[in-house]
């Protein structure tokens, strides 16, 4: 069952990246994240990809309109696991170190960050 998911997954994630022109970097679902779960269910949902190191496939995510400083914001989260939390989330996962997205109600945005790829 989890191959078909991420085979479905990677699929989703690599016509994403086709249609922005970029390179398909997929999130492995036994990879790791950061999920800031005391924001979860707001509106927009956010996330930004920094390089991946060791289990982390570089992802962070979080809904709402503002990004904590703190240093508890992030906990660690398995990717298969967003698929439960934040599943209009997934398909972005494939976009590359250095992309953002946002997604509010029906609108839907991606762009490029260099800043992402200096941590």
């Amino acid at each position: 069952m989890i191959e078909i998911m991420n085979e479905a997954l990677e699929k989703e994630q690599r016509a994403l990246c086709e249609a922005r022109g970029c390179e398909c970097l997929p999130a492995a679902l036994d990879s790791k994240l950061g999920f800031a779960t005391e924001t979860e269910g707001r509106v927009p949902l956010n996330g930004l990809r920094h390089p991946p190191q060791e289990d982390t496939n570089g992802w962070y995510v979080w809904c709402g309109e503002e990004l904590s400083s703190k240093s508890d914001f992030f906990s660690p989260l398995h990717t298969r696991h967003l698929a439960e939390k934040c599943p209009d989330a997934v398909k972005f996962l494939g976009l590359p170190p250095g992309y953002r997205f946002l997604i509010a109600d029906d609108y839907i945005d991606i762009w490029y960050d260099a800043s992402l790829l200096d941590v």
